[in-house]
């Protein structure tokens, strides 16, 4: 199994279990070895009470596209601690990018940058992710310790 297909094959059986980012409408544009790409549309009940993007909704989907970068080796991962700073709004109607890239990974921790860019390019949001890989696999494979 090629590494693509191993992080390929990891997001497709996390993304079916993930209630979460499916029914905010996400999805996964791209995947790789330490990369994930997801998108999102700003719906009307996202907006907050200045009308638009509510935080939380961008930092689930900065979040969401962490989780499948650090997730991508099958190796289960978990967060260890996020922050997220907001540079612009995102508007309603919107599509919204979340780009993750793995930044550092050693042993059980890793460090993963996203950055959130609005439809016109406009950065939205930068957060960082630290990831600490935990007991199990996605998948089996064969000759890995499950």
């Amino acid at each position: 199994m090629t590494p693509q297909d191993r992080a390929r094959k990891s997001a497709d059986l996390m993304f079916a279990s993930d209630s979460a980012s499916r029914g905010l409408g996400m999805a996964i544009t791209d995947i790789g070895p330490g990369h994930a790409v997801l998108q999102m549309k700003v719906r009307a009940d996202m907006l907050n009470g200045h009308g638009i993007c509510h935080g939380g909704f961008i930092f689930t989907l900065a979040d969401s596209a962490f989780a499948f970068a650090c997730n991508s080796y099958n190796q289960l991962v978990v967060a260890q601690q996020n922050q997220i700073t907001y540079v612009a709004p995102g508007q309603e109607g919107e599509m919204l990018t979340a780009t993750a890239t793995e930044t550092s990974r050693t042993g059980r921790s890793g460090v993963y940058d996203v950055t959130v860019t609005g439809e016109d390019g406009r950065t939205v949001a930068l957060f960082r992710g630290l990831s600490r890989t935990i007991k199990g696999q996605h998948f089996d494979e064969e000759g890995t310790p499950a």
